[in-house]
C-alpha cells in the first residue's frame, strides 16, 4: 500500500473542513447570529432665507431634546415684515368691528335731537290743528284753511317717520355684502401674518424630537445661504439596526417581529422590531465582516431598536437568529 495515499486523505479532509469552518463561522458563531450594525439617518436643518448666523446653540455630538432651539439667523428684517402684518391685521379687524357695530353714539345723538325735534313739530301741528278744525266747523275760518294745516301736520309726522328710520339704520351694521368683504379682509390678513410667523421662526429652527448633534456645518458669524444645512441631527426614531438574513432563512423575518442583538460594550437584553425587508437579494457586502460565509445571497432587514439612545451609528451587531413562526 502506497503510504502517500493517506496522507494525500488527510490533506482533502483538512482543506475541506477549512473550508466548512470558513463558511460556516468559526466554533459555529455564524451559525449563533447575524452580522449587521447600527444606521442613522441624518436630518438636516436649514433657514428658508439667506443671512448670517447670530448663534448656534449646539455642539457636536450633544444630545439635545424635542423644542430644544438650535441655531438663529439674522430675524431683523424679517420681524419687521411681521410686525407689518401684525398692523396689516389689526386694521383690518378695527374695521370689521366698526362694520358690526354701526355708528358711532355720538352719530346717533345727533338722530336723537332730530327726532325730539321732529315730535315737538307734530305736537305742535297736532295742536294747530286741534285748534283751527271746530273754528272751521263753526264757519269762523274757510275750510281751506282746515286743509293747510292738515297738511303741515301730515308733513311733520311724515319727518318724524324719517328721522326714527335713520336712528335705526344708524343702530345697524354695514350691509351683509360689505361685512362678507370685510371678514375676508381679516382673513387675508391673518393668513399673511401666519405666513411671516412661520418664516421668522425657519430662522430660528427647533430639534423636532430628541436626537444627537451629528455635525455643525456653520458657527456664529457665518453667512448661510438658503436652504444650506447648518445642523444636522440624528433623531432617536431614526436609529436602526440594519442586518443581513441568508436567503433559506428570509420567511422567518417578518415585518413586526422582535429580534435581539448584542454589541460591544452594550448592555444586555437589547432587542428591535423588524419594519422593513429589503424586496431584492444582494451579495454579503464586504464591509459586513461576517463570521459567516461571504458568497451567500442575503437580504437587507431593518428593524427599530427599543434603546436607541444608548446606540452609535456605526457599531457593529450581532443579531440572534429567529426560529421559524409558529
Amino acid at each position: 500500500m502506497n503510504p502517500r495515499v493517506p496522507v494525500a486523505i488527510v490533506a482533502i479532509l483538512a482543506v475541506a473542513g477549512a473550508g466548512a469552518w470558513w463558511i460556516w463561522g468559526r466554533d459555529g458563531e455564524g451559525a449563533r447570529s447575524l452580522s449587521g450594525y447600527i444606521e442613522g439617518e441624518s436630518l438636516y436643518l436649514s433657514s428658508s432665507t439667506a443671512g448670517p448666523v447670530t448663534s448656534v446653540a449646539v455642539v457636536r455630538g450633544q444630545r439635545v431634546a424635542a423644542g430644544q432651539p438650535l441655531f438663529a439667523l439674522d430675524a431683523g428684517p424679517l420681524a419687521a415684515q411681521r410686525d407689518q402684518a401684525a398692523a396689516v391685521l389689526a386694521e383690518a379687524q378695527a374695521r370689521l368691528d366698526d362694520a358690526r357695530k354701526g355708528q358711532r353714539p355720538q352719530e346717533l345723538a345727533v338722530f336723537d335731537a332730530q327726532r325730539a325735534a321732529a315730535e315737538a313739530a307734530v305736537r305742535q301741528a297736532q295742536a294747530e290743528y286741534n285748534r283751527i278744525a271746530p273754528l272751521v266747523q263753526r264757519g269762523i275760518y274757510a275750510p281751506a284753511r282746515l286743509d293747510t294745516v292738515r297738511a303741515a301736520r301730515d308733513s311733520v309726522v311724515a319727518n318724524l317717520k324719517a328721522v326714527t328710520s335713520q336712528r335705526t339704520a344708524g343702530t345697524l351694521g354695514a350691509r351683509p355684502d360689505a361685512l362678507r368683504a370685510a371678514e375676508a379682509q381679516v382673513q387675508q390678513a391673518r393668513e399673511a401674518l401666519a405666513a411671516a410667523q412661520a418664516q421668522l421662526d425657519r430662522t430660528g429652527p427647533r430639534a423636532p424630537a430628541a436626537a444627537r448633534v451629528e455635525q455643525v456645518f456653520f458657527q456664529a458669524g457665518e453667512w448661510a445661504a438658503a436652504n444650506q444645512p447648518v445642523v444636522s441631527l440624528i433623531p432617536d426614531d431614526r436609529v436602526k439596526v440594519r442586518f443581513f438574513v441568508p436567503q433559506k432563512d428570509l420567511a422567518r423575518y417578518q415585518i413586526g417581529r422582535t429580534v435581539g442583538f448584542s454589541c460591544d460594550g452594550c448592555p444586555a437584553g437589547l432587542s428591535a422590531t423588524i419594519d422593513y425587508v429589503s424586496p431584492r437579494p444582494e451579495f454579503t457586502p464586504p464591509i459586513i465582516y461576517s463570521r459567516g460565509s461571504r458568497d451567500r445571497l442575503v437580504f437587507l432587514v431593518e428593524a427599530r431598536p427599543n434603546a436607541p439612545r444608548t446606540l452609535n451609528p456605526g457599531q457593529p451587531v450581532d443579531v440572534a437568529p429567529l426560529e421559524p413562526a409558529r
